[in-house]
C-alpha cells in the first residue's frame, strides 16, 4: 500500500523550445507524399506534448486551458503529466496477446509480468493469427514497405501499381519501433495515432502506442516466443525453458 503513494506530484511543467517547434513537419495525406519526405515527424506541438507525456492530446488540452496550441512560441510553460520511461529489469521470457481483450503482456522466465499494454489488433478476423509466434526482426525507428496489396481499400494503392519506401518517424504507419514476427507482413508496432489503441482496426499487426512498443522493443529478443490467444481464460505458459 505503501507504494501506491504518491510521492511527487501527478503533473509538472515541460517547456516548449524552439527545437520543438523547429521539427514540426506537416505529413502529406497520401502515400506517394508521405515516400517523398525524409521523416515523419510531428505535424502539431499539441502532438508532440501529448505523445512525450503519454498522454491523449485532450488531456494536454484539458489540463492547460489557456494556451492557444495554433500560437506556440519558444519558452512557453505547459502543465504535463509526471511520467517518467520506465527502465527494463530483464528481457522477457515470451509475450501474451489476448485477441478478445486486446491487450498484450509480457513475462519474465517465472511469469512474473513484465510490461501490460492495451494494443489494436485486425478488424478481419481471418487476419488475426493464433497459436505460437516467434519474434524474428527488432528495429528502433524503422522505414516502412508500403505494399499496395495490403490495403485494397485504398485507391491510391489500387492505382500506384509499385511499392514504396516510407522514411521514419513517430507518423510512420508503423510509429517508431517495429518488432517483426516469423508470420510474413506480421509484428508488433507503434502507431502514428496513439490514442485509437485498443480497437479492431489493424491490417493485421498488433499496434501500441509508441512509448509502450519503444519500452518492448528493449524486452524483446530474437527466437521471443509471442502466445496469440483467442479468449481471456486462455492461460500463459507455466514456465519458458
Amino acid at each position: 500500500m505503501a507504494r501506491l503513494l504518491l510521492t511527487a506530484s501527478p503533473f509538472t511543467n515541460y517547456v516548449i523550445t524552439s527545437t520543438d517547434l523547429e521539427r514540426l513537419h506537416p505529413v502529406p495525406n497520401t502515400w506517394l507524399g508521405k515516400s517523398e519526405q525524409t521523416a515523419l515527424y510531428y505535424e502539431s506541438i499539441l502532438e508532440l506534448i501529448a505523445e512525450r507525456f503519454h498522454s491523449h492530446p485532450g488531456l494536454i488540452r484539458s489540463i492547460n486551458p489557456e494556451i492557444n496550441w495554433t500560437n506556440v512560441t519558444p519558452g512557453l510553460s505547459v502543465i504535463v503529466p509526471n511520467v517518467t520511461r520506465a527502465t527494463p529489469r530483464t528481457r522477457a521470457a515470451f509475450i501474451s496477446i489476448r485477441i478478445q481483450e486486446k491487450i498484450l503482456q509480457a513475462f519474465d522466465a517465472q511469469t512474473n509480468l513484465l510490461a501490460h499494454f492495451p494494443c489494436s489488433i485486425a478488424r478481419l478476423v481471418e487476419k488475426r493469427p493464433y497459436g505460437k509466434l516467434v519474434v524474428v526482426r527488432l528495429a528502433q525507428n524503422p522505414n516502412y514497405l508500403f505494399n499496395p496489396e495490403t490495403f485494397p481499400e485504398s485507391q491510391e494503392a489500387r492505382t500506384l501499381g509499385r511499392k514504396l519506401i516510407l522514411p521514419p518517424g513517430p507518423n510512420s504507419p508503423v510509429g517508431t519501433a517495429w518488432i517483426g514476427l516469423d508470420k510474413p507482413g506480421y509484428g508488433i508496432h507503434g502507431t502514428p495515432i496513439p490514442e485509437l489503441v485498443g480497437r479492431t482496426e489493424s491490417h493485421g499487426c498488433f499496434r501500441l502506442a509508441n512509448w509502450n512498443a519503444e519500452f518492448l522493443l528493449k524486452l524483446a529478443w530474437i527466437g521471443l516466443p509471442v502466445f496469440v490467444e483467442a479468449n481471456r481464460q486462455a492461460e500463459v505458459p507455466t514456465a519458458v525453458y
